[in-house]
């Protein structure tokens, strides 16, 4: 009997060589606004935290940049995989779409987005998936600033980066190394944003706030 070739036959045999890949945990799928400040740090992560590139996917939205994007863009990738990336369909347990305040009029859409898709998906595995918007306000730098400062009134980005520039010299949208830079600072920062995530959310810009130290928690929870 000849060899069995159909596109569904070597999807198959893709999802099966990947699950011998990737490690016991859950399945993650994060996806940007920016093309490479978040991409870096969190594959930093990945790589100082030793987690399996199949369980892990970092990934910038093609869609563009405004938050409404960035979740369509995580819902889209999601259900439909990309084949360029070997990402397959409906291959997560987790994911994440992460975006700033900034002056986004797509912002709360993009909430309200989100927590419509959370657990309303179904994954390959036919369990449902949760899906969550990673936010910042003003931006993902409050997150970084908050390793080296207790930030607790509302702070423009222009602020943020200036300030943060104070600490890391020379520091840039794009830049690398920024978990090794920070990550001596790193319990601090996470009990300051928690301290923030406990007076404001997501919904109450000016005020800062990040989700990010949601997500660091769980992938540095994780083990390769």
């Amino acid at each position: 009997m000849g060899r069995d070739d159909s596109p569904k036959e070597r999807q198959r045999q893709q999802l099966e060589r990947q699950l011998g890949r990737r490690a016991s945990y859950e399945r993650i799928l994060i996806v940007s606004e920016g093309s490479k400040t978040e991409p870096n740090y969190f594959s930093e992560i990945r790589s100082a935290y030793r987690l399996h590139t199949a369980n892990v996917e970092v990934r910038p939205s093609e869609l563009g940049t405004a938050p409404i994007q960035v979740v369509g863009y995580a819902k889209d990738l999601f259900e439909q995989g990309d084949r360029r990336k070997n990402i397959l369909p409906r291959a997560f347990e987790q994911v994440f779409a992460v975006f700033d305040r900034d002056d986004h009029d797509s912002y709360f859409n993009a909430l309200r987005l989100a927590e419509s898709l959370d657990g309303k998906l179904k994954n390959d595995a036919r369990q449902f998936v949760r899906f969550r918007a990673i936010a910042s306000v003003p931006s993902f730098e409050l997150w970084l600033l908050l390793h080296y400062q207790d930030i607790q009134a509302p702070i423009g980005r222009d602020d943020v980066m200036r300030r943060l520039k104070q600490h890391i010299p020379g520091y840039e949208k794009g830049a690398r190394r920024t978990f090794a830079t920070t990550r001596a600072h790193l319990v601090i920062a996470t009990q300051r944003a928690e301290t923030l995530a406990s007076k404001f959310t997501a919904d109450t810009p000016p005020e800062p706030y990040t989700a990010i130290v949601e997500l660091v928690k769980l992938l540095t929870a994780l083990r390769g």
